[in-house]
C-alpha cells in the first residue's frame, strides 16, 4: 500500500513538472505564433545612431561618438486664452495636442491675477507637453516630413531662433498643418511654440544637429538672394 502511494505521488510530481514545462514552452512560442514582435525603434532614432552621428563627428571634427550633439527633449506650448470665456475650448485644444504629440498635455494655470486681462490666479491659460526618447523622435519625424511641408508658401525656416546654447524655438501659426487635426472638428486656428532642447552647447553645433535630422532651414545663399530681390523690387 505504501509503494502505491509513493508511485501515485511520484506520478503527480512528474505530471506537474510536465505541465509546467509545457506552459513555459507555450509561453515562449506564443508571441511567435500570434505574430507579436518587440517594440520597433523609431526610424529617425535609428538613422541618428547609424548615419547622423558619424556625419556629425566628421563635420565637427569629433573623436568620440559620445561627443556628438543630440536631441534631449521637445517641449510643445500652446496658449488657450479663450478658455476663460469657454472652458470647452481647453478640452478641444487638449485633445488636438494629444493627437499631434501622442501624449496627454499638462494644463498650465495663471500664477497671478491681472484685472486688465480679466485673468484670475489659477485660471487655465495654456497646455504643455514634454516629449522624450521614442515619442520625441516620432514627433520630430512627423513634423519635418509631413507637417512643415504643408505650410503655405513655405520657403524654409529661419535659423535665427537659437538661444545661444544650441536650443531652437519654432513658432507655428496654426495646428492644421498636422494631418491628425481635422478642420471640421477644429475650425479655429491655434498657434504653438515648439522648443527643441539639445546638448549642443553652441548655436553652430545645434544648427548642424537639427539640419542633419532633416530640419529645413534657409541657407545663407537663399537669404542673400532673397534680400537682393527685395532690394531690386524696391
Amino acid at each position: 500500500m505504501a509503494e502505491t502511494k509513493e508511485q501515485k505521488s511520484k506520478g503527480v510530481r512528474e505530471k506537474a513538472l510536465a505541465d509546467k514545462a509545457k506552459r513555459e514552452a507555450d509561453a515562449k512560442a506564443a508571441p511567435k505564433s500570434q505574430g507579436e514582435t518587440k517594440h520597433d525603434v523609431p526610424r529617425l532614432k535609428k538613422l541618428y545612431r547609424e548615419k547622423i552621428v558619424p556625419a556629425l563627428m566628421e563635420q565637427l571634427e569629433l573623436e568620440n561618438p559620445m561627443e556628438a550633439p543630440r536631441l534631449v527633449k521637445i517641449v510643445v506650448n500652446v496658449g488657450v486664452s479663450d478658455a476663460k470665456d469657454n472652458i470647452q475650448n481647453l478640452d478641444v485644444a487638449r485633445d488636438e495636442i494629444a493627437l499631434v504629440t501622442g501624449q496627454l498635455p499638462q494644463v498650465r494655470r495663471a500664477k497671478k491675477s491681472i484685472s486688465n486681462f480679466k485673468l484670475r490666479q489659477g485660471m487655465p491659460i495654456g497646455l504643455r507637453v514634454t516629449l522624450r526618447n521614442d515619442r520625441m523622435y516620432e514627433f520630430y519625424d512627423r513634423l519635418v516630413a509631413v507637417a512643415i511641408p504643408r505650410i503655405r508658401d513655405f520657403r524654409g525656416l529661419e535659423p535665427n531662433g537659437f538661444d545661444g546654447q544650441g536650443n531652437y524655438n519654432l513658432g507655428l501659426r496654426e495646428q492644421h498643418i498636422f494631418t491628425e487635426v481635422s478642420m471640421e472638428k477644429s475650425p479655429r486656428p491655434r498657434g504653438m511654440n515648439i522648443t527643441f532642447v539639445t546638448n549642443a552647447g553652441t548655436d553652430e553645433r545645434g544648427l548642424a544637429l537639427l539640419s542633419a535630422l532633416g530640419m529645413p532651414f534657409k541657407k545663407r545663399e537663399q537669404k542673400v538672394k532673397a534680400s537682393a530681390q527685395e532690394a531690386v523690387a524696391a
